[in-house]
Protein backbone atom coordinates (compact mmCIF):
# COMPACT_ATOMS: atom_id res chain seq x y z
CA UNK A 1 0.00 0.00 0.00
CA UNK A 2 1.33 3.80 -0.60
CA UNK A 3 0.78 4.31 2.75
CA UNK A 4 2.97 1.65 4.32
CA UNK A 5 5.67 2.72 2.06
CA UNK A 6 5.21 6.24 2.45
CA UNK A 7 5.43 5.92 6.38
CA UNK A 8 8.47 3.71 5.89
CA UNK A 9 9.67 6.16 3.91
CA UNK A 10 9.43 9.04 6.31
CA UNK A 11 10.78 7.22 9.24
CA UNK A 12 13.51 5.80 7.58
CA UNK A 13 14.41 9.68 6.62
CA UNK A 14 13.28 11.83 9.53
CA UNK A 15 11.95 9.91 13.03
CA UNK A 16 10.40 6.93 14.07
CA UNK A 17 7.04 8.84 15.84
CA UNK A 18 5.69 9.49 12.14
CA UNK A 19 1.97 8.37 11.35
CA UNK A 20 -0.87 8.82 9.00
CA UNK A 21 -4.43 9.51 9.11
CA UNK A 22 -6.22 9.27 5.93
CA UNK A 23 -8.68 12.32 5.76
CA UNK A 24 -10.31 11.97 2.53
CA UNK A 25 -9.23 10.44 -1.10
CA UNK A 26 -5.95 11.32 -1.65
CA UNK A 27 -5.45 13.52 1.68
CA UNK A 28 -3.86 12.39 4.29
CA UNK A 29 -2.90 14.28 8.06
CA UNK A 30 0.72 13.92 8.53
CA UNK A 31 1.55 13.63 12.52
CA UNK A 32 4.96 14.26 13.98
CA UNK A 33 6.72 14.83 17.26
CA UNK A 34 7.79 18.57 16.20
CA UNK A 35 6.20 21.80 17.62
CA UNK A 36 6.26 25.03 17.93
CA UNK A 37 7.27 26.76 21.26
CA UNK A 38 4.34 26.74 22.62
CA UNK A 39 3.76 23.18 22.49
CA UNK A 40 1.36 23.09 19.44
CA UNK A 41 2.32 20.49 16.74
CA UNK A 42 3.57 22.03 13.37
CA UNK A 43 0.25 21.45 10.86
CA UNK A 44 1.37 19.03 8.08
CA UNK A 45 -0.45 17.58 5.09
CA UNK A 46 0.28 14.64 2.62
CA UNK A 47 -2.35 15.57 -0.65
CA UNK A 48 -1.88 14.70 -4.49
CA UNK A 49 -3.27 17.74 -6.43
CA UNK A 50 -3.50 17.29 -10.44
CA UNK A 51 -1.99 13.72 -10.12
CA UNK A 52 0.98 15.55 -8.23
CA UNK A 53 1.99 14.68 -4.30
CA UNK A 54 2.74 17.74 -2.37
CA UNK A 55 3.56 18.06 1.04
CA UNK A 56 1.92 20.85 2.84
CA UNK A 57 1.46 23.39 6.01
CA UNK A 58 -1.53 24.44 4.21
CA UNK A 59 -1.04 28.25 5.46
CA UNK A 60 -0.51 27.20 9.42
CA UNK A 61 2.82 27.90 9.92
CA UNK A 62 2.71 31.89 9.28
CA UNK A 63 -0.63 31.85 10.78
CA UNK A 64 0.60 30.38 13.67
CA UNK A 65 3.36 33.08 13.80
CA UNK A 66 1.10 35.82 13.54
CA UNK A 67 0.03 35.18 16.96
CA UNK A 68 3.07 36.11 18.58
CA UNK A 69 4.75 38.47 15.71
CA UNK A 70 2.54 41.23 13.93
CA UNK A 71 2.57 40.47 10.52
CA UNK A 72 4.27 43.81 9.41
CA UNK A 73 7.22 42.36 11.27
CA UNK A 74 7.17 38.44 10.48
CA UNK A 75 7.17 39.85 6.27
CA UNK A 76 9.90 42.33 6.88
CA UNK A 77 13.52 42.58 8.23
CA UNK A 78 15.69 39.97 9.40
CA UNK A 79 12.90 37.70 9.89
CA UNK A 80 11.84 37.81 6.56
CA UNK A 81 15.32 37.52 5.38
CA UNK A 82 15.88 33.97 7.17
CA UNK A 83 12.31 32.98 5.52
CA UNK A 84 13.52 33.21 2.63
CA UNK A 85 16.66 31.81 2.86
CA UNK A 86 15.37 28.94 4.54
CA UNK A 87 12.88 27.99 2.03
CA UNK A 88 15.57 28.21 -0.72
CA UNK A 89 17.72 26.32 1.29
CA UNK A 90 15.13 23.45 1.56
CA UNK A 91 13.50 24.12 -2.01
CA UNK A 92 10.17 24.73 -0.36
CA UNK A 93 7.36 26.65 -2.35
CA UNK A 94 5.51 29.56 -0.90
CA UNK A 95 2.42 29.54 -2.56
CA UNK A 96 0.29 32.87 -1.56
CA UNK A 97 0.94 31.91 2.12
CA UNK A 98 0.79 28.19 1.71
CA UNK A 99 4.05 26.37 1.86
CA UNK A 100 4.36 23.86 0.04
CA UNK A 101 7.43 21.01 -1.10
CA UNK A 102 6.56 18.76 -4.52
CA UNK A 103 7.32 14.92 -3.80
CA UNK A 104 9.20 14.16 -6.99
CA UNK A 105 10.48 11.01 -8.09
CA UNK A 106 8.13 9.43 -5.34
CA UNK A 107 11.51 10.36 -3.03
CA UNK A 108 8.92 10.70 0.31
CA UNK A 109 11.34 10.49 2.48
CA UNK A 110 13.82 13.19 1.22
CA UNK A 111 10.56 15.40 0.26
CA UNK A 112 9.33 14.99 3.92
CA UNK A 113 12.66 16.03 5.75
CA UNK A 114 13.24 19.03 3.54
CA UNK A 115 9.85 19.90 4.53
CA UNK A 116 9.98 19.63 8.54
CA UNK A 117 13.66 21.32 8.35
CA UNK A 118 12.23 24.21 6.95
CA UNK A 119 8.94 24.20 9.08
CA UNK A 120 11.41 23.65 12.42
CA UNK A 121 13.93 26.46 10.76
CA UNK A 122 11.27 29.15 10.01
CA UNK A 123 9.21 28.21 13.20
CA UNK A 124 12.75 29.41 15.21
CA UNK A 125 12.22 32.96 14.43
CA UNK A 126 10.21 33.26 17.80
CA UNK A 127 13.64 32.53 19.39
CA UNK A 128 14.69 35.33 17.03
CA UNK A 129 12.42 37.61 18.66
CA UNK A 130 13.17 36.69 22.10
CA UNK A 131 16.85 37.11 21.68
CA UNK A 132 17.71 39.08 19.29
CA UNK A 133 15.33 41.82 19.83
CA UNK A 134 17.69 44.55 19.43
CA UNK A 135 18.46 44.23 15.68
CA UNK A 136 15.01 43.27 14.65
CA UNK A 137 13.62 46.00 16.83
CA UNK A 138 15.70 49.01 15.28
CA UNK A 139 14.39 47.18 11.70
CA UNK A 140 11.03 46.89 12.65
CA UNK A 141 11.36 50.79 13.52
CA UNK A 142 12.33 51.44 10.13
CA UNK A 143 9.87 49.32 8.60
CA UNK A 144 6.91 51.02 10.00
CA UNK A 145 8.66 54.45 9.06
CA UNK A 146 9.59 53.13 5.49
CA UNK A 147 5.70 51.90 5.05
CA UNK A 148 3.48 54.90 6.06
CA UNK A 149 5.55 58.19 5.67
CA UNK A 150 6.24 59.46 2.41
CA UNK A 151 10.47 58.73 1.57
CA UNK A 152 11.25 62.44 1.28
CA UNK A 153 10.06 63.51 5.05
CA UNK A 154 12.44 60.98 6.94
CA UNK A 155 16.19 60.53 7.52
CA UNK A 156 17.27 57.65 9.65
CA UNK A 157 20.42 58.19 11.73
CA UNK A 158 19.53 61.92 10.86
CA UNK A 159 22.48 64.73 12.91
CA UNK A 160 23.10 68.17 12.30
CA UNK A 161 25.66 69.15 9.95
CA UNK A 162 25.36 72.89 11.23
CA UNK A 163 26.43 72.12 14.54
CA UNK A 164 27.35 68.17 15.10
CA UNK A 165 28.91 67.75 11.41
CA UNK A 166 30.85 64.32 13.12
CA UNK A 167 27.48 62.89 13.88
CA UNK A 168 28.46 62.31 17.42
CA UNK A 169 24.31 63.21 18.54
CA UNK A 170 22.95 61.35 16.06
CA UNK A 171 18.81 60.73 15.65
CA UNK A 172 16.95 57.68 14.91
CA UNK A 173 14.34 58.93 12.52
CA UNK A 174 14.16 62.68 11.67
CA UNK A 175 10.86 63.98 10.29
CA UNK A 176 11.91 66.85 8.48
CA UNK A 177 9.46 70.22 7.01
CA UNK A 178 7.80 70.62 9.52
CA UNK A 179 7.38 73.53 11.56
CA UNK A 180 8.44 71.45 14.79
CA UNK A 181 10.58 68.76 13.36
CA UNK A 182 10.07 65.25 14.64
CA UNK A 183 13.06 63.71 16.20
CA UNK A 184 12.01 60.00 16.60
CA UNK A 185 14.42 57.63 19.09
CA UNK A 186 13.65 53.95 19.29
CA UNK A 187 14.76 52.53 22.46
CA UNK A 188 15.53 49.51 23.76
CA UNK A 189 17.27 49.56 27.08
CA UNK A 190 18.33 51.63 29.56
CA UNK A 191 21.54 52.32 27.81
CA UNK A 192 19.53 53.81 24.82
CA UNK A 193 17.28 55.68 27.10
CA UNK A 194 20.38 57.58 28.58
CA UNK A 195 22.42 58.53 25.36
CA UNK A 196 18.63 59.79 23.65
CA UNK A 197 18.02 62.00 27.48
CA UNK A 198 22.11 62.91 26.52
CA UNK A 199 21.26 64.09 22.92
CA UNK A 200 17.93 65.68 23.84
CA UNK A 201 20.04 67.81 26.14
CA UNK A 202 22.56 68.71 23.76
CA UNK A 203 20.30 69.52 20.93
CA UNK A 204 18.35 72.29 23.78
CA UNK A 205 21.77 73.63 24.96
CA UNK A 206 22.14 74.34 21.11
CA UNK A 207 18.44 76.15 20.73
CA UNK A 208 17.10 73.40 18.63
CA UNK A 209 13.57 73.46 18.14
CA UNK A 210 12.26 70.33 17.65
CA UNK A 211 9.80 67.32 19.17
CA UNK A 212 11.71 64.50 20.91
CA UNK A 213 9.28 61.18 20.36
CA UNK A 214 11.06 57.85 21.92
CA UNK A 215 9.54 54.79 20.74
CA UNK A 216 10.06 51.99 23.03
CA UNK A 217 10.77 47.83 21.95
CA UNK A 218 9.11 47.33 25.86
CA UNK A 219 8.68 50.35 28.43
CA UNK A 220 8.25 47.84 31.00
CA UNK A 221 11.74 46.05 30.65
CA UNK A 222 13.20 50.11 32.02
CA UNK A 223 14.85 50.67 35.14
CA UNK A 224 11.68 52.57 36.75
CA UNK A 225 13.83 55.65 38.26
CA UNK A 226 15.35 56.17 35.26
CA UNK A 227 11.97 56.13 33.32
CA UNK A 228 11.07 58.70 35.28
CA UNK A 229 13.95 60.73 34.71
CA UNK A 230 13.71 60.28 31.20
CA UNK A 231 9.71 60.97 30.47
CA UNK A 232 10.65 64.67 32.29
CA UNK A 233 12.48 65.23 29.13
CA UNK A 234 10.60 63.16 26.51
CA UNK A 235 6.84 63.59 27.01
CA UNK A 236 5.69 62.05 23.79
CA UNK A 237 6.10 58.06 24.16
CA UNK A 238 5.21 55.07 23.24
CA UNK A 239 5.21 52.04 25.78
CA UNK A 240 5.58 49.49 22.97
CA UNK A 241 6.50 49.75 19.30
CA UNK A 242 4.70 46.11 19.00
CA UNK A 243 1.25 47.47 20.22
CA UNK A 244 1.12 50.59 19.39
CA UNK A 245 1.29 50.80 15.76
CA UNK A 246 -1.78 52.00 14.89
CA UNK A 247 -1.11 54.88 17.46
CA UNK A 248 2.47 55.50 16.30
CA UNK A 249 1.13 55.99 12.77
CA UNK A 250 -1.92 58.05 13.42
CA UNK A 251 0.06 60.43 15.38
CA UNK A 252 2.90 60.55 12.90
CA UNK A 253 0.32 61.19 10.29
CA UNK A 254 -1.23 63.57 12.31
CA UNK A 255 2.05 65.11 12.61
CA UNK A 256 2.24 65.66 8.98
CA UNK A 257 -1.02 67.12 8.05
CA UNK A 258 -0.53 70.13 10.29
CA UNK A 259 2.20 71.91 8.23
Amino acid sequence: MLTDTVIQDFKRKVCEEVRLLEEGNNRFRVFTPFRFDDGDHLSIVLKKEDNEWLISDEGHTYLHLSYKIHPNDLFSGTRWEIIESTLAEFQVEDRLGELIMRVENDRYGNAFYNFTQALIKISDITYLSRERVKSTFYEDFKALIEENIPKERYDFEWHDEQVDPEGVYTVDCHINNLATPLYLYAINSDNKMKDTAISIFQFEKWDKIFKPVAIFEDETKMTKKALKKFSKICTKQFPSLENNQANIIEYLKKQLQSV
